[in-house]
């Protein structure tokens, strides 16, 4: 494979697809080797299919990141690949990928896998133009990629897994934060540039999306306490610690979730970091350290309520 077609995947970029591996661990499937292999095909297909919408992103406006300062280094702007070989090679690649999920793995997660395909496919197309829409759109990405992980494990038809309203709520509503904190950081770093890199930036303020953000992070924190507190997790199995009855086991994350938002919303709005929140996570050590203790305590209190 040319490294110029890799590199248009932007592998860094799949990290947001360790968002289909939400199923497995919050279903406590961890120990069942067919539905670990299921979930890194799920993993592998959304890697496959979101670097296939990058490309086709990259196709469709060569011309313009030519002109900008950093998009101009990207493989197909910097003619390190052909637009034609990387179209064709990214048709191939969808095929491939939506054909392994058909025949190999949950119907319904193929649904979710072409959903999303389309979905972004579209936002890169005209979607990303919308004002408002171009948000809603890029959240809903991430809510399918979550409902897909649950989805691709669903092997086992007398243990079936529950998909609950506040799991999806919480998705969307963190989707939203990431997306808005997003556009926020764009909007202020690039300036006058603001609208020659996104012509959507144009429609939005800072006050506006000030606005947006403090909404967005309400709902994270509030949706994020009620499943924690009302989901499907609620005093089930560990009944009590230390004898107190209708514990939730599950708000003992609540700290790190309530530093984590607050520490990237700094990050975002003081240090004008939130424009790549991949990287911000990888980048910050405090962060990085806050989902590191958040993901051992989630762990730990599910493997409490086996």
């Amino acid at each position: 494979m040319p490294t110029g077609f890799l590199l248009s995947l932007r592998p860094k970029q799949w990290i947001k697809n360790l968002l289909v591996f939400a199923g497995l661990v919050f279903a406590r499937r961890w120990d069942d080797p067919a539905s670990i292999v299921c979930a890194l095909a799920g993993f592998a297909i959304f890697c496959a299919l979101s670097g296939v919408v990058y490309i086709h992103n990259d196709i469709m406006d060569v011309a313009q990141d030519r002109e900008h300062p950093r998009k101009r280094l990207r493989p197909i702007a910097a003619g390190r690949i052909s637009p034609a070989v990387a179209g064709t090679g990214a048709a191939l690649l969808a095929i491939a990928a939506l054909g392994g999920s058909f025949l190999f793995l949950p119907r319904p997660f193929f649904w979710l896998a072409l959903l999303y395909l389309l979905l972004t496919a579209t936002y890169s197309a005209w979607l990303k133009h919308i004002v408002i829409l171009d948000i809603l759109v890029l959240a809903l990405g991430f809510v399918v990629r979550a409902l897909a992980g649950i989805e691709v494990i669903q092997i086992h038809p007398e243990n079936p897994v529950e998909v609950t309203s506040y799991f999806l709520l919480t998705t969307l509503f963190l989707a939203l934060f990431l997306a808005t904190a997003k556009r926020r950081s764009e909007l202020l770093t690039l300036g006058e540039e603001a609208v020659s890199h996104r012509r959507v930036l144009g429609e939005y303020s800072p006050a506006f999306l000030d606005l947006m953000l403090g909404i967005v992070t309400t709902g994270t924190l509030f949706s994020y306490a009620l499943w924690a507190t009302q989901g499907q997790f609620a005093s089930s199995g560990a009944e009590s610690i230390q004898g107190v009855e209708n514990t939730y086991l599950l708000v003992l994350t609540m700290p790190f979730v309530l530093y984590g938002v607050f520490r990237y919303l700094w990050l975002a709005c003081q240090q004008q970091e939130g424009g790549a929140p991949e990287l911000v996570l990888l980048q910050d050590k405090p962060l990085l350290a806050t989902v590191f203790f958040w993901a051992v305590t989630v762990v730990a209190v599910l493997a409490s309520l086996s």
